[in-house]
C-alpha cells in the first residue's frame, strides 16, 4: 500500500478515499490508486478549485491545465495508476453533484469534458518532451523493481547508477538531450513554485471554509518574507517526491545533491547559451526552426569522435590540467565531472564536452571584445562578438569552406558578387599542412576572383585588410577547440566541428538534418529546404534523392514545388528551385508532365526549352494562369531590383555631396587665406563630376517586353498578373503606376490597384458583418436559454 508522506496538504485526501473507494468497493472495483488522487487534488487545489465541500471541485475550465501541463511533467505512475486519472475526476464529480454544487446537466457536462480531454492528456503524459530528471529517474528505478517510497532504496540505485559505464547507462529517449531534459525540469519546478505561492496568497487573503490549503507558513520566524521562500520550496520538493520517487529531490538538486551530477540544470551545462546564440541566429536567417540547414559536408561517424576530439589542441590541454589554459576558462568548460566524460563519455557525451569547451572560447572571445585588457588582442570588436555569428554562417553554407578576406568585405560594406557569397572556397594544402602561420591577405592578383568583383581601391584594400586580420585571429581562436581550421585565406569547419555544431543546433530545437534523414523526406520538404540551401548543396541533395528514381522521383518534386506555390505564392522562390532542378538534370519527360500546372507549367516549359526538347504544342498545354505567374514573378525580381538600386544609389549620392561640400570648404579656406575672391566651388560632385544618377528603373522595361508577347497587349497582362497573386501584384503594379512613362499604362495599374484595395475593404466589411450577426445571433439565444430557465 503506499504511504502518502509529509507534508500535509489539507485536500481532504484521506476522507475522499475512504468515501470512494466505499463506494468503488460496494460496486465491486478496485479501490483508486492513492497516488494519482493525490495528485490529482493536490494540483486542482493549487490552481485555485473550490475546497468548500472539502475537496477540490473539477471544473471544465481546469481540466486542461491539470491533464495537459500539470500531470505530464510532475507526475510518474504506473499504466494503473495513469488510467485512475478520469475515476479520480469522476469521484470529485459525483461528490460535487451529491453536494449539490453540480446539477445534472452540469454534472453530465463536466464527465463529457473530462472524456474529450483524455487523449490529449495520455499524448501529453507519453510525449518525450515533458520529461523532467524526476520523472525520468522515477521510471528507471521503477524499471529496475525499486521501491519508490523507500528514500535509502532509491539513494542506492542512484549510486549504482552514477558507478554503471557510461556506455551502459539508458539513453533518453530520442529526440531529446540533456539540455532540454535541464531546461524543461527548471521551468516545470518554477511553475510548481509560482502555484504554492498563489495557493500561499489565498490563503491569507481569501482563505476557504475548508481552511489553509498549506502547511503553516513560518509567519513568527525573525523574518518571515526570507524564510517563506525555503517553505515553499521543501513543499514543492515533499509534492515531487511524492509523485515521482522519495527523496529524489534531495539528492539530484545541486549543489549539495549527492547525485546533482544525474540531473545538471540549463547553469550547468556551459553550452546551453550558446545553443539559444545559434538558435537566434537561424530565427534572424528563416524565422522558422523548422527550416532545415543543409547536411554538413564532413558530418563524422559517432565513433570517430572518441579519435577526434583528443586530437584537438585545446580540449587535450583542459585534459591534461595544463597551465597554459587560463583558469576562468577551464574553470567554466571542463568541470571535475568532465574528466569521467573524457576517460569514459560515450559518443553524444564527447560531442557535449567539445560543445562545452567550444562554448567556453565564444564566450571568452566576447569578453575579450568588452574589455580592454581582453584575450583577444587585434581582434575587432564586431568580429569577437560575433563568433557565434561565424559558427552559424560556416554551417547553414553546409560546413563548406569560406574566405577570410570574402567574408571581411562584407563586414567592411565592400561588395561581394551575390553569386560567390555562398561558393565554397579551394583548400590550399600547402598552407593546411601548416596551421597557426600568421595571417596574410591574398595579394591584389587573387583579390577580383575571391570578390567578384573589379580590385578595390588602395585604401579599401589597406581597410580590407585591417577587417581580415581582425577576423583571423578569432577563427584561430576558435580552430583551438579543433572544431574550425584556417589554411591561409581559407577557413572552415572540421569534422569535429560539423559533428558539434549539427548538436548545438539540434539543442536549440533547429532543423539540422543528416544526409540519411534527408533521403527520407516527402517531396514537399525537399523543395523547400533546396530553395534555401546553397546552389551546388541543393543540385547535390537534388541529385541522391532521384538517383536510380527516374521521371518518377522528379515528378513528385515537379507536383510539390506547384503545390508549394499555389498554397502561399512567396513560400518558395520558383526561380531558384527550377534553376536548381535544370542543374541536377531534370529529365525532360518529367518537365513535360508538368506543363499543365497551373502556378509552375511556364517553369517547366522554360527548363524544356533550354533543354531543346519544346514544340509547340508543349507551348500550347501550358495555361495562362502559369505564364501570368511566371510573369509576375519576373515583374515582382525587377521591382526588387529597382529597390536596390535606388538603395545603393542613395549612399553614393550623399557621399558625393559630402566630398563636393569638403571641397568647397577647403576652397574658400585658401581663398581666405590668400586674400583672394575665392573662385566658384566645383560642381555637384568631387573635381567638378555630376552625383551619379540613379539608375532607370528597370520594372517598366520589364512589363513593356512582358505585354509585348501577351495576348491583348497590356490592358490584358494587367488584371492577369492581379489574379496571379493579389498582394504580389500590388506591389508590382504599385511600381509601375509611379514608374512607367506611359500614362496609360501607369494609370491603368493604379486603378487595378484601387479596385484591389477596395474589393479587400469590401471583403473585410462583410467578414465584419458576418462576425456581428454571429454575436448577436448567440447573444440572443442565450438570452433565451436565461429567460426559460428562469420560466
Amino acid at each position: 500500500m503506499t504511504v502518502i508522506r509529509t507534508p500535509v496538504v489539507n485536500t481532504g485526501l484521506a476522507a475522499f478515499l475512504d468515501r470512494a473507494n466505499a463506494e468503488r468497493a460496494a460496486r465491486g472495483d478496485a479501490p483508486l490508486p492513492a497516488r494519482t488522487a493525490d495528485a490529482v487534488l493536490t494540483l486542482l487545489a493549487l490552481r485555485g478549485a473550490d475546497r468548500r465541500t472539502g475537496v477540490p471541485e473539477p471544473t471544465s475550465r481546469a481540466l486542461s491545465p491539470l491533464l495537459h501541463e500539470d500531470l505530464p511533467t510532475l507526475f510518474w505512475g504506473t499504466d494503473e495508476e495513469l488510467a485512475a486519472v478520469p475515476a479520480v475526476l469522476a469521484a470529485l464529480a459525483d461528490h460535487a453533484r451529491a453536494s449539490g454544487r453540480l446539477n445534472a446537466k452540469r454534472h453530465a457536462r463536466l464527465l463529457a469534458a473530462v472524456d474529450a480531454a483524455l487523449p490529449d492528456h495520455r499524448r501529453a503524459m507519453a510525449d518525450p518532451w515533458n520529461l523532467t530528471w524526476h520523472r525520468w529517474y522515477a521510471s528507471l528505478l521503477r524499471a529496475d523493481a525499486v521501491d519508490a517510497d523507500d528514500p535509502a532504496a532509491v539513494r542506492a540505485w542512484l549510486a549504482a547508477h552514477e558507478g554503471r559505464p557510461r556506455a551502459e547507462r539508458p539513453a533518453l529517449p530520442a529526440p531529446l538531450h540533456r539540455s532540454d531534459v535541464a531546461a524543461r525540469t527548471f521551468g516545470v519546478r518554477a511553475r510548481l513554485g509560482e502555484l504554492l505561492l498563489g495557493a500561499f496568497a489565498r490563503d491569507v487573503e481569501a482563505p476557504s471554509p475548508a481552511g489553509p490549503l498549506l502547511p503553516g507558513p513560518p509567519l513568527d520566524a525573525d523574518r518571515p518574507d526570507e524564510e517563506l521562500p525555503a517553505e515553499l520550496d521543501r513543499i514543492a520538493t515533499a509534492l515531487s517526491d511524492r509523485w515521482t520517487a522519495a527523496g529524489l529531490g534531495d539528492a539530484l538538486t545541486g549543489p549539495d545533491g549527492p547525485y546533482a551530477v544525474l540531473a545538471p540544470t540549463p547553469e550547468s551545462i556551459p553550452h546551453f547559451a550558446l545553443a539559444d546564440r545559434l538558435l537566434g541566429e537561424h530565427l534572424d536567417y528563416y524565422g522558422d526552426p523548422a527550416r532545415p540547414l543543409p547536411p554538413p559536408a564532413a558530418l563524422p561517424a559517432p565513433e570517430a569522435v572518441r579519435a577526434l576530439l583528443p586530437a584537438a589542441p585545446l580540449p587535450a590541454a583542459l585534459a591534461t590540467g595544463s597551465a597554459t589554459v587560463p583558469r576562468e576558462l577551464a574553470e567554466r568548460c571542463f568541470p571535475p565531472s568532465a574528466a569521467a566524460v573524457w576517460a569514459d563519455g560515450t559518443p553524444a557525451e564527447l560531442t557535449e564536452l567539445a560543445a562545452d569547451i567550444l562554448a567556453g572560447v565564444v564566450d571568452d572571445i566576447g569578453a575579450g571584445a568588452d574589455s580592454p585588457a581582453g584575450s583577444l588582442a587585434g581582434a575587432d570588436t564586431e568580429d569577437a562578438q560575433d563568433a557565434a555569428h561565424l559558427l552559424y554562417a560556416l554551417y547553414e553554407r553546409g560546413g563548406t569552406p569560406d574566405s577570410v578576406v570574402r567574408k571581411a568585405a562584407e563586414r567592411s560594406g565592400l561588395p561581394v558578387a551575390p553569386g560567390l557569397e555562398d561558393a565554397p572556397v579551394e583548400v590550399d594544402r600547402d598552407a593546411a599542412a601548416e596551421p597557426g602561420l600568421p595571417y596574410e591577405m591574398p595579394g591584389a592578383d587573387r583579390l577580383p576572383g575571391l570578390l567578384g568583383v573589379p580590385l578595390p581601391g588602395e585604401d579599401e584594400r589597406a581597410r580590407l585588410a585591417a577587417h581580415a586580420r581582425s577576423l583571423a585571429d578569432v577563427v584561430d581562436r576558435l580552430a583551438a577547440t579543433g572544431c574550425v581550421f584556417r589554411a591561409g585565406d581559407a577557413y572552415g569547419l572540421t569534422p569535429l566541428g560539423c559533428a558539434v555544431l549539427r548538436h548545438l543546433l539540434a539543442a536549440g530545437h533547429v532543423a539540422a538534418p543528416d544526409d540519411e534523414e534527408v533521403s527520407e523526406w516527402e517531396a514537399a520538404r525537399v523543395v523547400t529546404a533546396v530553395s534555401d540551401w546553397p546552389e551546388h548543396i541543393a543540385v547535390a541533395t537534388l541529385t541522391r534523392w532521384t538517383a536510380g528514381l527516374g521521371a518518377p522521383a522528379w515528378g513528385e518534386l515537379l507536383a510539390a514545388a506547384e503545390e508549394i506555390r499555389a498554397a502561399d505564392f512567396d513560400r518558395v522562390d520558383p526561380a531558384a528551385v527550377f534553376a536548381r532542378f535544370a542543374l541536377a538534370d531534370v529529365p525532360g519527360e518529367a518537365l513535360r508532365a508538368a506543363l499543365t500546372h497551373p502556378v509552375t507549367g511556364a517553369h517547366a516549359h522554360w527548363l524544356l526549352t533550354g533543354l531543346g526538347e519544346a514544340t509547340d504544342v508543349d507551348a500550347a498545354r501550358v495555361p495562362d494562369s502559369a505564364r501570368a505567374a511566371l510573369a509576375l514573378e519576373t515583374l515582382d525580381a525587377a521591382r526588387k531590383a529597382d529597390l536596390r538600386a535606388a538603395e545603393e544609389a542613395t549612399p553614393a549620392a550623399r557621399a558625393q555631396e559630402a566630398a563636393r561640400a569638403e571641397e568647397a570648404a577647403r576652397a574658400q579656406e585658401a581663398a581666405r587665406a590668400e586674400e583672394a575672391t575665392p573662385e566658384a566651388p566645383p560642381g555637384p560632385g568631387p573635381a567638378g563630376e555630376a552625383a551619379p544618377a540613379a539608375p532607370a528603373p528597370a520594372l517598366p522595361d520589364a512589363f513593356d517586353a512582358a505585354a509585348s508577347v501577351w495576348p491583348g497587349g497590356a490592358p490584358a497582362l494587367v488584371p492577369a498578373l492581379a489574379d496571379a497573386d493579389p498582394p504580389t501584384a500590388r506591389k508590382v503594379l504599385s511600381g509601375l503606376a509611379e514608374s512607367h512613362p506611359d500614362p496609360a499604362v501607369a494609370s491603368l495599374a493604379a486603378r487595378t490597384v484601387r479596385r484591389a484595395l477596395a474589393a479587400r475593404r469590401a471583403r473585410a466589411a462583410k467578414r465584419a458583418r458576418t462576425a456581428e450577426r454571429a454575436r448577436s445571433s448567440s447573444g440572443a439565444r442565450r438570452t433565451k436559454g436565461t429567460r426559460k430557465q428562469g420560466r
